[in-house]
């Protein structure tokens, strides 16, 4: 441009000056709103602002040869910058930093109004030197710092501002993809800024016109000028439509399936941003969302250097980071799940709607803890009361709703089981003690009363009833961390806590302990789920917990939980070693002023770095977030790394597939015999896990195929054969018993009284048999005394309502190798201070005394196929083991049960997933397969 960019109307500037400098005093989206319309008009290159004394570098700029022609890259914190200053910066720094470094010893803090715009061009300053920058559009933006120590503990407002048509828009409402935001508090600049001497800025009087000294100067290969551009990803392809094989095996009740515009997407990523306010943390501000953490624990955050990751074979990078690994888990994920939104629709609704709001609190006191535990917090300091968390609470957003502590519990909520969780863990009998009483931990005793009456210890946390540490300290494995950073972005004190190491940190979530209802009545308590207790009554237990060693000691194969699901070896079995965080060191960035020691925030590299993984086998709900991002408002692009980098969610379904074929289960298929007129063959699946398979929620299952086959590969007999659909099917592609619950109109259960499913087999010999590794339990009876718990006869219909759970009709889930007799299992329970009821629920039922169920480790299972039910030469027999997150008859129970604006989003998803050439077509994933051939006759 040759035209000076000046203000271009000084009344409407004027009008915004004061507006501008306070950023805590609106909602964010006026406020960002009146901050565009400021920039836009240049007023900050108005009076009373001070520029640098030209554009200048941050870094070296690097020319290489590529392809015999040069090319520049740019090793810049940020691109070459013209920084101004308002007055208020400019005296402070005066007042502060007289000679450009920090030279007294308790500086003053910076005034609330201070502002920054640190205008940025494309690299190397040099293109730039000959003309007047007061003339040129900064094209690469500017970056925002707006002083508010009132509104946020770091201090400052931060922001990113484009003056191009298309490059920039407020963040409010969120835009397509689901964005970072491009301004607020608590933004990631502080990867970088926490390592400021102080006030979080590295400003130096040295660099302004009109002051003495020169701007630092770097190596800048300017000769040919060619800095190279990334060229932005495709977006992620829409779905195709729904899948007629889904809709015929499971059709939408009373009319066609839901249409796109009839699904409620959820509220964007954008909108989740609770940051540290002003002061010290308290328990007001027990929580912060994932976004406080992104910007030192995500690989490539501060543009320079990239810890924790390595390269793949097409040369992108593959993220390990804390952050992108667990941002795209499950647990990550677990405020958006669209399974668990539609199971709970079906608790209120159909199964539990006397107790409602019970419902909704117990289950959000994990899927959504964050914003359920600060809403327990804060209601109970005003008011004495323990308000219970509704799923309604979750739909709010910023700016729409009627106050602002609304939308962030549904941030909070939304987060999932975000950092603040497990590294705020109170572990160990001392620490619980010690803190029990803190405010922090505000109806949590409410919590164990009930959801674990009459437990102690370690068990009054089951069903995610921990306690937790203060919160201006932050626990972690590793010893000496490094203080300042964190302590200046958040206020927190990182703290090396070994017991975060223990599977303890796994176990009172994954130990669900849960009252059964019966209408408004409770009939006692009973385990959901028990896979931490399964773990630790194996041969996979280390025999240690946060309170020391435990009975029987360790198993024969000691790991905990972490070691499979957090890997911190590679595949070698050599230890990982990585930095844990990006952040400005002082050693290996480009030279500022204004910074920190080497021995504050130079970091180590850690041998035993652990990747956030944390999957366990649910393709399916990872591919409805690849496939369908807009519906679950969520990020596909990783912020940090952006195109340098592998998606997270790609990343993450690569680790579970090696999860799936390696560490979950082997096949074996005995020689193939002829005798008695059938063929006969012993399959044996061993389980590999340290718990049974499947574990968790109790609908998940494992099933066998059996396929008899012709020298072509063509199917003579099947046994676990399904449709497109993943329904179990006999010979004739029908349905076999207990594949369906509900007729196709869901107008009546099918037989419910009966409760008609796959018993566990010893011996297989009809197509309509189909040996299923699963949990299926009974609701309590409709009238008359029930008896329910451990060893109770079912007497109830089948049921998929956690809080219906009054007998457990078959279990035959795989054991865990070296599980402990019932004896010996009580003793470990008492140890947890558990009663011997845990023991006997997480031993197996209905195994018909099945030898394989006593020491686990597997099952085998003999198929005797009848040669007349062959239609054809068999050549060979194939067993393949198959896994469902949500086999069908779990599906049907949600969308007969509700029909709610979560079941309608759950249904629109499933619906319109893309399995084909997946490991996981015909909704049902692959794990292992095994072959022997047919002996001639």
């Amino acid at each position: 441009m040759k035209a000076p960019q000046l203000p271009s109307d000084p009344a409407l500037c004027r009008s915004l000056d004061e507006v501008v400098r306070h950023p805590g005093a609106l909602p964010l989206d006026r406020y960002e709103a009146k901050l565009g319309e400021y920039l836009r008009h240049y007023c900050h290159r108005g009076a009373g602002w001070t520029p640098d004394k030209r554009v200048r570098d941050t870094g070296p700029f690097v020319g290489t040869i590529v392809h015999g022609e040069w090319v520049g890259k740019y090793f810049g914190t940020h691109n070459p910058v013209w920084v101004w200053y308002s007055h208020e910066m400019i005296d402070w720094l005066h007042k502060n930093r007289p000679d450009g470094e920090k030279t007294i010893a308790s500086p003053d803090p910076l005034p609330d109004g201070a502002v920054m715009i640190k205008e940025m061009f494309p690299a190397p300053a040099a293109a730039c030197a000959d003309v007047d920058p007061v003339n040129l559009e900064p094209t690469s933006g500017a970056a925002v710092m707006v002083r508010d120590a009132k509104a946020a503990h770091d201090g400052w407002f931060w922001g990113w501002f484009g003056w191009g048509k298309n490059e920039w828009a407020p963040d409010w409402p969120a835009g397509p993809g689901n964005p970072y935001p491009n301004m607020g508090f608590g933004q990631y600049c502080t990867n970088c800024h926490a390592s400021a001497t102080d006030n979080q800025t590295f400003a130096t009087l040295r660099n302004i016109k009109g002051e003495r000294g020169e701007p630092l100067n770097y190596l800048s290969h300017n000769f040919f000028l060619n800095p190279p551009s990334a060229s932005p990803a495709p977006p992620a392809a829409p779905p195709a439509g729904y899948d007629p094989a889904f809709v015929d095996a499971l059709p939408w009740p009373g009319g066609p399936p839901p249409a796109r515009s009839a699904i409620t997407a959820l509220p964007s990523e954008t909108y989740d941003n609770v940051w540290m306010p002003a002061g010290p943390p308290t328990p007001a501000s027990q929580f912060v969302t994932s976004d406080q953490c992104l910007g030192c624990h995500d690989a490539g955050s501060t543009g320079l250097q990239y810890d924790m990751t390595r390269v793949d074979a097409n040369g992108k990078m593959i993220n390990h980071s804390p952050y992108a690994t667990w941002r795209s888990s499950p647990m990550g994920m677990a405020g958006r799940d669209p399974i668990f939104l539609a199971q709970l629709a079906s608790e209120t609704g159909a199964f539990h709607a006397d107790w409602a709001s019970g419902v909704q609190d117990t289950c959000f006191g994990c899927h959504g803890v964050m914003g359920e535990r600060q809403l327990a917090i804060d209601g109970h300091a005003a008011s004495r009361k323990c308000d219970p968390f509704l799923r309604t609470r979750i739909d709010a957003i910023p700016f729409h709703a009627n106050d602002r502590a609304a939308a962030k519990y549904a941030a909070l909520a939304r987060d999932g089981i975000s950092c603040t969780v497990c590294h705020r863990m109170a572990l160990g009998s001392a620490a619980r003690d010690r803190v029990a009483a803190a405010p922090q931990n505000a109806c949590v005793a409410e919590r164990q009363a009930r959801l674990n009456p009459g437990l102690k210890g370690f068990a009054a946390t089951f069903t995610g009833s921990f306690l937790l540490e203060p919160a201006d300290v932050m626990l972690g494995p590793f010893a000496d961390p490094k203080k300042a950073s964190m302590q200046h972005a958040l206020g927190v004190t990182p703290q090396h806590a070994p017991q975060i190491k223990t599977a303890d940190v796994c176990g009172s979530c994954h130990v669900v302990h849960l009252p059964v209802l019966r209408g408004a009545e409770r009939l006692g308590h009973v385990y959901e789920q028990t896979t931490f207790a399964e773990w630790a009554f194996g041969g996979f237990r280390t025999g240690e917990s946060a309170d020391g060693q435990l009975p029987l000691g360790p198993g024969e194969t000691p790991q905990t939980c972490q070691d499979c699901h957090m890997p911190s070896r590679d595949a070698k079995g050599a230890p990982v070693r990585s930095k844990i965080a990006s952040i400005q060191e002082l050693s290996n960035f480009p030279q500022t002023e204004n910074v920190l020691t080497a021995d504050e925030i130079d970091l180590k590299t850690r041998e035993g770095f652990a990747q956030h993984t944390l999957v366990g086998l649910n393709l399916f709900f990872l591919k409805m977030a690849m496939q369908s991002p807009d519906i679950l408002g969520l990020r596909l692009h990783d912020p940090m790394l952006t195109q340098k980098g592998i998606d997270p969610l790609p990343t993450t379904e690569r680790k579970l597939l090696e999860q799936a074929a390696e560490r979950t289960a082997a096949i074996f298929i005995s020689p193939v015999t002829r005798q008695n007129g059938a063929l006969e063959a012993r399959v044996t699946v061993a389980n590999k896990t340290g718990h049974k398979f499947p574990s968790g929620v109790g609908f998940r299952r494992a099933f066998i195929e059996l396929d008899v086959l012709d020298d072509k590969g063509g199917i003579l007999w099947s046994s676990g054969r399904t449709d497109a659909a993943g329904v179990i099917v006999d010979g004739q592609g029908q349905p076999i018993a207990g594949e369906r619950w509900w007729t196709p109109d869901c107008s009546a259960r099918i037989a419910p009284d009966q409760r008609v499913h796959q018993p566990h087999y010893q011996v297989v010999s009809r197509d309509d048999q189909a040996q299923i590794y699963e949990e299926l339990t009974a609701a309590p009876p409709n009238d008359g005394p029930p008896v329910c718990g451990p060893g109770a006869a079912p007497r109830g219909a089948l049921t998929t309502s956690f809080l219906s759970i009054c007998a457990k009709v078959k279990d035959n889930r795989l054991l865990p190798k070296g599980f402990l007799p019932l004896h010996d299992r009580e003793a470990i329970a008492a140890a947890f201070a558990a009663g011997p009821d845990l023991a006997e629920e997480a031993g197996p039922t209905a195994v018909d005394d099945d030898p394989d169920y006593r020491a686990g480790g597997g099952d085998t299972v003999t198929y005797r196929v009848p040669l007349e039910a062959i239609k054809g030469t068999p050549a060979r027999v194939t067993a393949t083991l198959y896994y469902q997150a949500t086999p069908p008859y779990y599906l049907q129970d949600r969308f007969c049960t509700s029909q709610s604006a979560d079941t309608q989003r759950l249904y629109f998803l499933a619906g319109n997933l893309d399995l084909n050439n997946t490991p996981a077509a015909s909704w049902k994933l692959k794990l292992v397969s095994a072959t022997q051939p047919v002996p001639a006759q």
